[in-house]
Order: C-alpha cells, then sequence, then structure tokens
C-alpha cells in the first residue's frame, strides 16, 4: 500500500512542490530525469535543488537512481501530492481521511469536504507497467509512455465515462480530477462480492444490474470490465464503479465486451446463488436486445 500523503501534505513547502513539477515534466520525455536539468525544468538554483531534494527524499516522494548519470523519479506518493495540491487550491476538498479500499489498480481514501466525498488514485503501471501496457488501449498512443502518464489517462478515461453517465445511469457523482485522481461521491453501502441476498431479492438485484448496464449502453458506454466487485448495493438500490476500462458503443469490439460483461455477471450470480437464479439465459440475446434499445426485453428476461 502507498502511504497516505495526507498526513504530511501540510508540511510540505511551496518550493518542494517545483521540485515535484519539474521531475513530472522531465518525466514526459524520459523515465528518469537528470539532476542537471532540475534547475530549469523546476525553475530553481542548484543549492536549492539539492536541499529540496533531501527534503522530498525524506517523505519518499521522489527516488533516486544512478545509470550513466543521476537520476530522479516521482514516486506514487510524490504524484499524490501534486494532484492533491491542486485539489485544496481549488478547495474541492478540505483534506483525506481513512482509506475506503485499497487494491492492485487504485487506492480509495475518504475525502472531507461539506458532504461525504470519496478521493481515488488511479495506480496503473507503477508495479507491472509492461502488463497494463498490453492490456488497457489507452497506452497505445504515445511513444514515450510513463507509469505517470498510464494511471492519467485512466483516470481521464474513467471521469469522462462517470461524467457522460451521470445521472442517468447509477454511477458515483463525478466532482473533480487532476493528474491520476480523481475526487466522486462517496458510496454507501456493501460490495456485492460481500452481500448475501435474501432469496427474493437475487432476482431483483440481477435486474437492477442488467438495467443499469443498459441505460449506460444507451448513453453511449460499455464498461468492459462488470464484476461483482464493481458493484454497491444498498437499500436505494444498486451502483455500478469502477469505469476506467469503459468503452464506446462504437468501438469496434463494444458488442463482444458488452457479452463479455453480461456473462460475467450472470455467472457470478449462478454460483453464489443457483436455485434463485434463472436458467439458461442466452448473454448473446440478451446483449442484442441491449444494442437495439429493447428494454422491456431486458427487464422481463427472467420470465421466459
Amino acid at each position: 500500500m502507498v502511504q497516505n500523503v495526507a498526513a504530511f501534505f501540510r508540511d510540505l513547502e511551496p518550493e518542494d512542490f517545483y521540485l515535484l513539477s519539474g521531475i513530472e515534466q522531465g518525466m514526459r520525455f524520459s523515465e528518469w530525469v537528470q539532476r542537471e536539468k532540475l534547475p530549469k525544468y523546476a525553475s530553481l538554483t542548484s543549492e536549492e535543488i539539492e536541499y529540496r531534494i533531501d527534503r522530498c527524499m525524506q517523505h519518499e516522494l521522489i527516488q533516486r537512481k544512478t545509470i550513466q548519470y543521476e537520476g530522479y523519479q516521482l514516486t506514487f506518493e510524490g504524484y499524490d501530492a501534486l494532484a492533491l495540491r491542486s485539489f485544496s487550491e481549488r478547495d474541492t476538498i478540505d483534506g483525506v481521511g481513512a482509506p475506503l479500499g485499497v487494491g492492485k489498480e487504485s487506492d480509495v481514501y475518504e475525502a472531507m469536504s461539506f458532504q461525504p466525498l470519496a478521493l481515488k488514485y488511479h495506480r496503473e503501471g507503477y508495479t507491472n507497467f509492461r502488463e497494463v501496457d498490453r492490456e488497457r488501449e489507452y497506452t497505445a498512443d504515445h511513444n514515450h509512455v510513463s507509469w505517470l502518464y498510464t494511471a492519467r489517462k485512466a483516470a481521464e478515461k474513467e471521469y469522462e465515462a462517470l461524467e457522460g453517465l451521470y445521472p442517468d445511469v447509477s454511477v458515483p457523482r463525478p466532482v473533480d480530477q487532476n493528474r491520476h485522481a480523481i475526487v466522486m461521491e462517496k458510496l454507501d453501502g456493501a460490495e456485492l462480492s460481500r452481500a448475501r441476498l435474501e432469496s427474493e431479492q437475487v432476482v431483483g438485484v440481477l435486474d437492477l444490474i442488467l438495467e443499469e448496464m443498459a441505460a449506460a449502453y444507451q448513453r453511449g458506454y460499455v464498461h468492459s470490465d462488470m464484476s461483482e466487485y464493481n458493484v454497491f448495493i444498498d437499500e436505494e438500490g444498486i451502483t455500478i464503479f469502477d469505469w476506467p476500462q469503459a468503452v464506446p458503443t462504437d468501438h469496434e469490439n463494444s458488442d463482444e465486451l458488452l457479452e463479455r460483461d453480461l456473462t460475467n455477471i450472470y455467472g457470478y450470480f449462478k454460483r453464489k446463488y443457483p436455485s434463485e437464479t434463472p436458467d439458461s439465459v442466452d448473454t448473446g440475446a440478451l446483449a442484442e436486445d441491449i444494442t437495439v434499445d429493447e428494454l422491456d426485453s431486458v427487464r422481463s428476461y427472467s420470465d421466459s
């Protein structure tokens, strides 16, 4: 787990952020930024650079590597600090609280504001960049691709999807985005994978998920990573989250991805609730109903 920079964020000085921003700029061109180039990138003197390097190294905001030269790179904590500063300057959030969820590709924290919010840091590419580079389409159009770029593109892609879907589809309300981070509505309830539905609830919850997937398609998006881990359930219904892999409906593989999403969700219900889940659901036919906007067929699939 990457450490929460909020614990020492207020101790950082403007010049620390100049150095972090300078390294960020340099990483657009190379994985490790040469020490000699930092004064130019950060607009600081060589003496000030040396002092700021020591401070940022102590907080693990940057890391150093000696190759043919002495090079520096942001850590995710350093990138977090830059995003958090932007949110603070915009008055998007007042602070960061306890972690809400930690995964391989994102960390989510409670965000302090006038209402309950969540702060999501994308982590794609940092620990296993080559795998992400192969799998994620948004890394394919960039000659020099760093984990900063990969994580930022994931955040931009997810935020764009949320803005396109909300409020017509039950997704977290998007609030703000900067670099690899998103501020959004904090979700209540429980992840579907951890919930235990009563027998009479199973078909109803599955119907709600299918309706939201159909509504998302009508708004121009396929989630393309649907599972029991991307659905929250509470007393008011369900919310579908984690949209960085979403594709537009005019994508050449959108219909296949939609059918895969439907198969994944139906498979989960059939495994966990075999007696309550309808048998022999044709996910291909269901996907076709969604793509041609036959919502009545989607809502009544379980009667067939």
